[in-house]
């Protein structure tokens, strides 16, 4: 409830505060005129009227969305995006079960970043370098535009191979942070099917650096690390 309005349906009338409105209009008569009695007639004038003001709002407990966000430069072929979208799915299927609604964002970057459809998140293959940073700022900057933390339970999940340029690590890191600040949980998840990587820049930076409670980070390998990389993010929600 916000308080009062001048205008509204019957059940909504507020009677007391109605009542005291009347008063105020009777004092403020007996003062501007001395003629007036208090035993004068004195009737309600629709401008007395309160009805209470209720504001339908989302209900936080009951809904969430859930940010896909994904390396899609050239070097995150189908073999890795099979995985990613695998992971995303599972994500997607247990938020559907504990959320009445469900809302997905995809975004997509390589040195920068934008919302996307699903179609294009997952099949589109971009030329040049990545930044990591540019994902999550896209992130914050529609979870700022859209889905205020107060109504939405906000969950981000962000999967690569890894690269991203040297000079970007901070600023990924630092945005990290921010995504930890707003979110139920964030996810970082390191999609490496040919063993390249034992452990990339950006994950060693992550691990030692990023100590939020609602973060973590997994290593999906091939399809037998889809479950336990689920495993081990939903133990947050514990």
């Amino acid at each position: 409830r916000l308080g009062y309005r001048t205008k509204g349906i019957p059940p909504r009338l507020a009677k007391k505060r109605s009542v005291m409105e009347k008063i105020k209009r009777r004092q403020s008569r007996r003062r501007a005129d001395p003629e007036f009695t208090k035993d004068e007639r004195f009737p309600f004038h629709e401008e007395d009227l309160r009805y209470r003001h209720i504001r339908e709002e989302k209900r936080r407990q009951t809904n969430a969305v859930v940010f896909c966000i994904m390396d899609t430069s050239g070097s995150m072929d189908q073999t890795k995006k099979y995985l990613a979208r695998s992971f995303y799915f599972l994500l997607y299927q247990y938020l559907r079960l504990k959320y009445t609604e469900v809302e997905v964002v995809f975004i997509a970057h390589t040195t920068t970043a934008r919302e996307v459809r699903e179609e294009e998140f997952f099949h589109r293959v971009e030329a040049g370098g990545t930044f990591i940073s540019s994902g999550y700022r896209k992130a914050l900057e529609i979870i700022e535009e859209r889905f205020n933390p107060a109504v939405w339970n906000i969950y981000a999940f962000h999967t690569s191979d890894g690269d991203n340029w040297s000079e970007d690590n901070e600023q990924a890191l630092a945005a990290a942070r921010e995504l930890c600040q707003v979110c139920n949980l964030f996810g970082y998840g390191e999609i490496d099917p040919d063993g390249f990587h034992v452990t990339s820049p950006i994950s060693r930076l992550f691990q030692d650096a990023l100590a939020e409670k609602n973060f973590a980070m997994v290593k999906i390998n091939g399809k037998e690390d889809l479950f336990p990389a689920m495993k081990k993010l939903l133990t947050l929600e514990e």
